[in-house]
């Protein structure tokens, strides 16, 4: 599995907000420098984490976008739900079988179980432990 660009900015930019929009919120332009994303997609980006509730929009002079919460409780996880980027190892799903046989494929706990361990450990991750270096380099 990879994690889509548009998960992975969605992460950039919350940190990014967590580090520079304390005070004041962050510009979308200066976030889309400091991170070297397109403008046209962190607005995007921006506008899916605004509905869902993980980021404020300020509108007029000295706008622009910050976190709802605290970033020690928002966690990695939730960024990813919030840009509907799903952590997942199989084919199948609720009306879609493994195998063109109707059954498991042998490796479907393999890839479930690894799905259950990736998705705890981002659910443990808060984006004020990234942002303030935390996370070991593995």
């Amino acid at each position: 599995m990879l994690l889509t660009t548009r998960a992975r900015y969605a992460i950039m930019a919350t940190v990014d907000l967590s580090k520079h929009a304390i005070d004041k919120p962050a510009k979308m332009a200066d976030i889309a420098e400091r991170q070297d994303i397109s403008a046209n997609y962190l607005e995007q980006i921006l506008n899916v984490l605004k509905h869902a509730e993980i980021v404020d929009a300020v509108k007029g002079p000295g706008g622009g976008y910050k976190l709802k919460n605290s970033s020690d409780e928002l966690y990695i996880a939730d960024i990813i739900k919030a840009v509907a980027e799903p952590v997942k190892f199989t084919k199948c799903g609720e009306t879609k079988p493994c195998s063109n046989k109707n059954a498991k494929c042998q490796t479907h706990a393999l890839w479930k179980g690894l799905e259950r361990n990736i998705v705890s450990y981002l659910s443990a991750i808060s984006v004020s432990d990234v942002s303030q270096g935390k996370i070991a380099n593995l």
